[in-house]
């Protein structure tokens, strides 16, 4: 492994920011071919798994390109149970819902998904909440065609921040999203905003919700959970528990319970912490969360309100984005289901014809009850 890091410095303007951690040494020193993996500690578990990345980035970014630019929704799809492909209930195009609280980075990452997948170089394509006037929230869902291609495959979806003081809001938005679809430049208002709104916005949402019916609605497939790593650090450093808890809360809620994988989580503004922290960080929300901490678990430097980099960019972060969006589709085409015939149809009217009339016998027999008893009193 060491040998493989002296060629990877050779040649490579890679900014491996891990490599200045204290036991970077002990992990460059590891043999890559350990068989049980749970023997190591954590610490050096995820440095093996930034080189994994440093290591597979210079030449297999531009595979993993191919791979999504040639996506078509279904194609990574498998035969199990018996069924056929064409009697699989696949979408037109597989969705990819971004999901976090507020200032974790998710507009953030769409840009950096247009200038990875979409070669747009810096051109920022959404606004974000950093660098703009204090007080701004994005009212409405957007849909990005990350790889500006015609043909694209899968479309990601920028949803407004959660806020921490109102996780049964949050639980109870998401799971409408998540059980009714959603469609671009759909209306996201909550309690408290009407006093936010301008006069000209309060003039543009009836026109927006009278335009919803015109954009399709997406099924969603995936869900990446975007958390700000050096906010939740620094709550921890205060002892307060609440953002890493919220967190916790958010990643199991019920609503992503449809899904058979966990989301896959992306961590953020980790380039705000020195290298200790940003590692200790990311062990610290991963153990609370009960994940692996180097399986669909992503360190990813964002870009700027102006389109830039934190940092130098590098393939390190682009192919690590890139694999977290193949990663997505994967896990999305394995969890399709079976189109519904006309006797599941038939047997779903069915059952919903016996709760109304069990619902109605309910209803009938409590009135009757207080008919009864109030008989007996008169007796």
């Amino acid at each position: 492994m060491k040998d493989q890091l002296e060629e990877n410095d050779t040649g490579s303007a890679v900014h491996c920011w891990w490599r200045s951690a204290a036991k970077f040494d002990e992990c460059a020193k590891m043999k890559p071919e350990i068989a049980n993996l749970s023997n190591i500690s954590p610490t050096l578990r995820v440095l093996r798994e930034l080189e994994r990345l440093a290591l597979v980035a210079p030449e297999g970014l531009e595979e993993l390109r191919h791979k999504l630019f040639a996506y078509r929704s279904g194609d990574f799809w498998l035969p199990t149970g018996g069924v056929k492909k064409e009697d699989m209930d696949i979408p037109p195009v597989i969705t990819v819902l971004l999901v976090g609280f507020q200032n974790a980075g998710k507009s953030s990452l769409v840009n950096l998904m247009y200038s990875v997948l979409g070669r747009s170089g810096l051109i920022p394509f959404t606004r974000t909440s950093s660098g703009t006037a204090t007080g701004y929230k994005a009212l409405y869902m957007e849909e990005h065609n990350v790889l500006r291609s015609m043909r694209n495959g899968f479309c990601v979806f920028d949803t407004r921040g959660f806020d921490y003081e109102r996780l049964a809001e949050s639980n109870e938005e998401l799971s409408k999203w998540m059980n009714r679809g959603v469609h671009h430049n759909q209306l996201c208002l909550r309690s408290g905003d009407n006093t936010l709104l301008s006069e000209d916005e309060e003039i543009e949402i009836p026109l927006s919700r009278s335009l919803a019916s015109k954009y399709a609605k997406r099924r969603v497939n995936c869900v990446m959970m975007v958390a700000n790593v050096a906010e939740i650090h620094k709550a921890l450093r205060a002892s307060d528990m609440n953002p890493l808890e919220a967190l916790n809360q958010l990643f199991h809620s019920a609503a992503l319970r449809n899904c058979n994988d966990n989301p896959i989580l992306i961590l953020t503004h980790g380039d705000k912490l020195s290298t200790e922290d940003r590692i200790d960080g990311r062990l610290k929300i991963c153990e609370h969360l009960g994940i692996s901490e180097t399986t669909g678990v992503y360190d990813i430097m964002c870009l700027t309100a102006y389109g830039f980099a934190t940092d130098e960019f590098d393939p390190v972060t682009a192919y690590a984005l890139t694999e977290a969006v193949y990663r997505g589709l994967l896990m999305s085409d394995r969890g399709h289901l079976p189109k519904k015939n006309l006797l599941d149809r038939a047997l779903l009217v069915l059952s919903w014809f016996m709760c109304s009339v069990g619902a109605f016998f309910a209803f009938l027999a409590r009135i009757l009850s207080k008919l009864g008893r109030r008989d007996k009193l008169k007796l």
